[in-house]
């Protein structure tokens, strides 16, 4: 695993960590105010960073370009300051959600490079091997 693909991977690892310790702090003091958190550290940090390791180990390439080093930090910079700003809005302090409102277009936008990134390449591996199959 290389550059791009091993960094996402390490990311998503990290979030795993934070957010299973989040929903064991949950379940143990039996407050689950920060119960969105949870989720989103789940599912927009382990998840999202695990498939974009998976796509980028797939195709090593692809992660070697200028674009997907730039797709890593605007995902993770956006993706840490949308979860701490989340965490902090939960807690009771609503004058950070502007954090939270930039930090969540940030990471829609590190989303839609991904796609830009990704489905070109997808669908011209699926020509390459239709085309072979020929």
């Amino acid at each position: 695993m290389h550059k791009v693909a091993r960094n996402f991977f390490t990311l998503a690892v990290v979030y795993a960590l934070f957010g299973m310790a989040l929903g064991l702090q949950m379940a143990i003091s039996k407050d689950h105010a920060q119960m969105p958190t949870h989720a989103h550290i789940m599912v927009a940090g382990w998840l999202m960073s695990a498939v974009f390791a998976f796509f980028y180990h797939l195709f090593p390439a692809v992660g070697q370009k200028t674009l997907a080093t730039v797709h890593f930090w605007l995902t993770a910079i956006s993706g840490i300051g949308l979860l701490i700003g989340l965490y902090i809005m939960l807690g009771g302090n609503p004058a950070i959600e502007p954090l939270v409102a930039t930090s969540s277009m940030g990471f829609y936008a590190g989303l839609l490079l991904f796609a830009y990134i990704a489905l070109p390449v997808v669908w011209k591996t699926e020509r390459l091997a239709e085309a072979q199959k020929a």
